[in-house]
């Protein structure tokens, strides 16, 4: 492997730490763009990072096209040097909580928008004028699928319960050599092809705080209220839910 795939395996790998079904719901949101999209769907991957969503999607579809966009440089780093051969994907830098994100895209309608365990990190008035953005990018009859937490309040016990199985889980994989985000990020800072760029998203983002969480159900009525004809769950998991919206 190139020190990009093994870049990109060591993120996914780190990200399967946190959510060990996660290839269970990138499966179910590529099965939702086929049957909406068909084979041959133009993507926009949101808040794309590595690109681990376009590299499914593109492995799948071999007619897809995508456009990731992200703002971190490490990660972006990564995905280009990863997809450096691959005409189907085109990486765009750019900030979501910019009002003028979408200027830096390129202009044609998105038969889907992808995106996963990322807008959790955006505040509640940033998401709702993101999800009106997301509105204006589909054209009519596309859907835009987000995976993220989305924990429901009226569980605790639940929530308790599966969030001390999974610590159990992670203490076991942490022995064998797994390595958790703030091991994974100062091993890539301490990496010649990434210490630049990790002090830049250091920069950009400071310590990993995230945004506002809410339930499945406050995304779909929002999604709605934004332009959506209509919004469900397609998949979920105690903690975490794959909604679906179409345009």
């Amino acid at each position: 492997m190139s020190d990009w795939e093994q870049w990109q395996r060591s993120w996914d790998r780190q990200q399967e730490w946190y959510m060990p079904d996660r290839e269970e719901r990138f499966r179910a949101m590529l099965d939702v763009v086929e049957a909406v999209a068909g084979p041959e769907p133009r993507i926009l991957d949101l808040a794309c990072g590595t690109g681990s969503i376009s590299d499914r999607l593109l492995t799948r579809l071999p007619g897809a096209v995508s456009v990731g966009v992200d703002l971190d440089p490490a990660l972006l780093t990564i995905a280009r040097g990863h997809f450096a051969s691959e005409p189907r994907l085109t990486l765009v830098t750019a900030d979501l909580k910019d009002p003028d994100w979408a200027a830096r895209l390129p202009p044609d309608p998105y038969d889907a928008v992808l995106t996963a365990t990322a807008l959790h990190w955006l505040p509640t008035d940033d998401l709702l004028r993101l999800y009106g953005d997301l509105a204006k990018l589909l054209r009519p009859g596309g859907v835009f699928l987000n995976a993220d937490h989305t924990p429901e309040p009226g569980t605790p016990l639940l929530n308790a319960a599966d969030l001390a199985f999974q610590r159990r889980r992670q203490e076991c994989e942490r022995a064998a050599g797994v390595l958790d985000w703030g091991d994974w990020w100062a091993a890539a800072g301490a990496d010649p092809l990434l210490t630049e760029q990790v002090a830049a998203r250091t920069a950009i983002y400071g310590s990993h705080a995230d945004g506002d969480v809410h339930p499945a159900g406050w995304h779909t009525a929002r999604l709605v209220e934004a332009g959506f004809r209509e919004a469900g769950v397609v998949w979920r998991s105690v903690s975490d839910s794959l909604v679906a919206a179409i345009r």
